[in-house]
């Protein structure tokens, strides 16, 4: 792998600094031995030197003079030339090139791997700050040139009306941030949510948070589906509480991406976690 451009999921160079925040966090716990779906970093190094040879940085500092943050349409209209811009752009070939032998790595030979290609940004959720949402994830990518075109996505994703309104409102300088992508095998996950080791409902450290539903976890994250949600001891993994939501859709894979289809009557209210699975 290009070390510059490229690093292994597990690497320890992978810092906030090189992989961006969710990055950093994988490389974690991949060390820590954690089942953590393969995959690779494209750093932060690569952002920078796609927006050097295409001489971007200029041209965003430009359009960023006539955004507003108390002004949404302002940001909608900067974030639009400037990812524009991005679309517009060429992948360096050693970046591409990088990315390509990584990708291939991953999948056997003859195969077109499916990935989900994540936005891993260098400002974020910092103490203090949450950017969770604001950035761009791909999932059910396949092949080489999907995944090149998902990453290109991800950081034209860094200019978001809401990351760029959010980054003005906290003081972030604009020109100092930087955009790393983590590619993951995609998990073809029934069922799927988010964990908070600490409930952050009450800020006890000795209960864990799970939400849950169907299919795959965009819609938990993107707010689109209800889900369950269960409160378990942490010391003995033993359900606490439990609300089963009324879970209308889910999000499932289709050719070259996802969708969301309507949950079938059997699903919407039954619940996704039973005690075991929630404990395990």
């Amino acid at each position: 792998m290009n070390a510059d451009y490229v690093l292994a999921l597990s690497d320890s160079r992978a810092t906030l600094a090189a992989a961006g925040g969710k990055g950093a966090s994988l490389a974690q716990l991949v060390r820590a031995g954690l089942p953590v779906p393969d995959g690779f970093h494209v750093t932060t190094a690569a952002y920078r030197q796609f927006v050097t040879e295409n001489n971007l940085q200029g041209r965003i500092r430009v359009a960023l003079q006539s955004a507003n943050p108390a002004d949404p349409a302002t940001l909608e209209t900067v974030s639009a030339q400037i990812r524009a811009l991005f679309a517009a752009a060429l992948i360096p070939p050693a970046i591409a090139g990088a990315i390509r032998t990584a990708y291939l790595a991953l999948s056997l030979p003859g195969s077109s791997l499916p990935v989900a290609v994540r936005s891993s940004a260098t400002a974020e959720d910092l103490p203090g700050l949450s950017f969770a949402g604001q950035q761009e994830t791909f999932l059910n990518v396949q092949g080489v040139d999907a995944v090149l075109d998902a990453v290109q996505r991800c950081w034209a994703g860094l200019w978001t009306a809401r990351a760029t309104g959010y980054r003005m409102q906290h003081g972030i300088d604009q020109e100092a941030v930087s955009l790393a992508v983590v590619v993951q095998q995609l998990v073809p996950a029934e069922a799927a949510g988010v964990m908070f080791t600490a409930n952050p409902f009450n800020g006890r450290r000795d209960q864990v948070l799970l939400s849950a539903a169907w299919g795959l976890g965009e819609s938990v994250v993107g707010g689109t589906v209800t889900p369950d949600m269960l409160t378990l001891d942490k010391a003995t993994r033993q359900v606490t509480a439990r609300e089963i939501a009324d879970k209308q859709l889910l999000t499932v894979r289709i050719d070259g991406g996802t969708a969301e289809q309507l949950a079938p009557e059997a699903l919407r209210r039954a619940p996704v976690l039973s005690d075991a699975q929630a404990a395990e």
